[in-house]
């Protein structure tokens, strides 16, 4: 069934990717009608996150910031597809690297680095961003399996030009290239909400009090890489640009959970400029410090549940 789901999705996505991405994005604006009017998709959610992100705000400026933000998640959609045949040439047109000269330096000395990035503008396309790097470089992401294998598979498709590998295999591979002496560049989509057990580090982030990953930096430290904030901007529809951030020279001498920090005020300070952007249909927030402090207690530095 998953097979016949995978060729189905595929077949459709990628008759749809051969669209011109003007002609995607007329499709888009017609989307948006539906999606935000009619099925209203996680509205809610998405008006509650605004609201708690910036009470600052009249209601007029954050429906403006919602709807914005529908638009972009319909082109978000297509543009997501058209990775699946997207060539380099067009490519190059529509994604560019502000300044990769602040990492190849790193790679020409025979290392390797990290990067940090949130759900922030189309973050599909940084699979994309070896294109500006030396082609010697392992460069991907790091993603987390769909549970549904058909859209699994679909998605590790569409992220194709990079390596993708799956969080929990990330440290294996990393050791295998260090060993083999393959420099690498894997980036970590680092704004997730963590499970219960394996929330170590609660930071401000906006406005909220909220628990975060640890891994991207334990990993980092541990490989002793240079560290960077990838940010990902719109000038215009169409148009992305990323930017290099030095967020670290060397991970392994920050002291514990600073490179987190750093990342998170760096993502804070992107979306406030431009708020539209991110991804605010995702119940960020759902977890509590007071339900954590009520339900779990850490023992030598593991997250247990408290006996009834």
């Amino acid at each position: 069934m998953d097979k016949l789901l995978y060729a189905l999705l595929y077949g459709l996505c990628w008759v749809l990717s051969l669209l011109p991405l003007r002609v995607m994005y007329w499709i888009s604006d017609a989307l948006f009608v539906p999606v935000y009017y009619l099925v209203r998709y996680r509205r809610g959610v998405v008006r509650s996150n605004l609201a708690s992100s910036f009470p600052e705000k009249s209601q007029e400026e954050r429906r403006q910031i919602e709807k914005r933000f529908y638009h972009f998640f319909c082109d978000y959609i297509f543009e997501t597809i058209k990775l699946l045949s997207i060539s380099e040439k067009t490519l190059r047109k529509h994604f560019h690297t502000a300044n990769p000269e602040l990492v190849i330096p790193y790679f020409e000395q025979g290392r390797s680095a990290g990067a940090m990035l949130g759900h922030y503008a189309n973050w599909e396309w940084l699979s994309c961003v070896g294109i500006d790097l030396p082609q010697n470089v392992v460069m991907g992401l790091i993603y987390h399996p769909l549970h549904n294998q058909a859209f699994d598979r679909l998605m590790r498709r569409i992220r194709s030009h990079g390596v993708t590998i799956p969080k929990n295999d990330i440290l294996r591979h990393l050791l295998r290239y260090r060993k083999e002496g393959i420099q690498s560049g894997f980036g970590y989509i680092a704004d997730q909400s963590p499970k219960w057990e394996n929330i170590h580090l609660w930071l401000p982030f906006l406005g909220h009090d909220t628990p975060v990953f640890t891994g991207a930096e334990k990993i980092m430290a541990k490989m002793q890489q240079a560290a960077f904030y990838l940010e990902l901007s719109r000038p215009c529809r169409g148009q992305y640009v990323v930017t290099y951030h030095l967020l670290a020279e060397d991970v392994s001498q920050l002291p514990e959970f600073e490179l987190t920090r750093r990342f998170f005020a760096q993502l804070e300070a992107t979306v406030r400029r431009e708020p539209a952007y991110y991804l605010w249909t995702h119940n960020r927030w759902k977890r509590t410090r007071e339900e954590f402090e009520r339900r779990f207690q850490v023992v030598n530095g593991k997250v247990l549940p408290k006996s009834e």
